[in-house]
């Protein structure tokens, strides 16, 4: 698990309305031979060809049903489909995705090559993946709506390998399995004994975490320790603080009280993203939220790309 790639691709950035700069929203996070999307917007499956990463998803999670958060997946299933796919897809999303699956095939009007599943998740609810989960909580943005928080495994501590080496373990094969947390069997001479993981690993090291909460108004820190600590925080910004009254109105976050929610939950990089379309650019994004927050602070443009290293600690 220690040698996983994870990307986290920006396809779509733009507020509820496109700009020629700026696509609905769509992230695409790949870790190793895994693809997840959070969210799908209008347009998406360009954006992944601009991006060149390929139409293999493994599963879409949506934040809620505002349309610039799911049209792209109509088009996306379509080209899946021709494109020969056979692995069934599951998607997930808050109250109403059991109907919106069932909408997806109606109008299609084609022949499907591969199933759809459907997924009901609701504050607290997780999904399990290989090395890692993907956990929903809750949101405030005027209709049901999630957040999504992908966590690695716990991953092992650094190796000694001095100290396997005064144990009698030879370099090789058994080092891996030591790695791996395997009890072994040692033959020193006529003397056999076991070494345990315990011996000659450190201490178990956290894995990456990203936070991304969807469309929002300004989080309360208080209630959401499952996203403290993100490598990567990705938060609604469609506002500048300029527009404070209007970010309340309208369900959003400004870049400001995105600041503040990342500072509050220790989160190690920010991201600004659903920058609204009355903005060419978010360079009074980034300063609202540097006053809040003394991380590095980003507003990543469309097919910008973020890799995710592991933790040393």
């Amino acid at each position: 698990m220690s040698g996983e790639t994870l990307h986290v691709h920006f396809l779509g950035t733009a507020g509820a309305l496109p700009t020629p700069q700026r696509n609905p929203p769509c992230i695409m996070v790949r870790r190793g031979s895994d693809t997840i999307l959070f969210d799908c917007g209008e347009g998406a499956q360009q954006q992944m060809m601009r991006a060149r990463c390929g139409f293999t998803i493994n599963a879409i999670f949506i934040t809620h049903w505002h349309a610039d958060h799911f049209l792209g997946v109509f088009g996306l299933v379509q080209t899946m489909s021709f494109n020969g796919r056979t692995e069934p897809l599951t998607i997930y999303g808050p109250d109403w995705v059991h109907e919106f699956v069932r909408t997806l095939r109606q109008v299609a009007r084609f022949n499907l090559k591969f199933t759809m599943e459907s997924v009901e998740l609701s504050p607290g609810s997780w999904v399990r993946f290989n090395g890692y989960t993907i956990t929903a909580f809750g949101v405030s943005h005027g209709i049901p709506a999630l957040g999504f928080v992908l966590e690695e495994d716990t991953r092992p501590g650094r190796f000694n390998r001095e100290k396997a080496i005064e144990l009698g373990v030879p370099p090789g094969p058994l080092f891996g399995r030591l790695q791996r947390g395997e009890t072994i069997n040692v033959t020193a001479g006529s003397e056999n004994h076991e070494v345990q993981p315990e011996q000659v690993l450190g201490k178990p090291r956290p894995g990456r975490k990203i936070v991304y909460t969807g469309d929002t108004r300004a989080l309360a820190p208080a209630s959401l320790d499952i996203a403290r600590d993100a490598d990567l925080f990705i938060h609604d910004a469609t506002y500048d603080e300029s527009e404070s009254a209007r970010a309340a109105e309208f369900f959003h976050a400004t870049a400001g009280q995105a600041g503040e929610a990342a500072a509050a939950l220790a989160a190690k990089t920010l991201v600004l993203v659903h920058i609204s379309s009355r903005y060419t650019d978010a360079v009074a994004h980034i300063s609202d939220a540097k006053k809040k927050y003394s991380g590095p602070v980003l507003a990543p443009n469309d097919l910008d790309m973020i890799e995710i290293a592991c933790r040393d600690e």
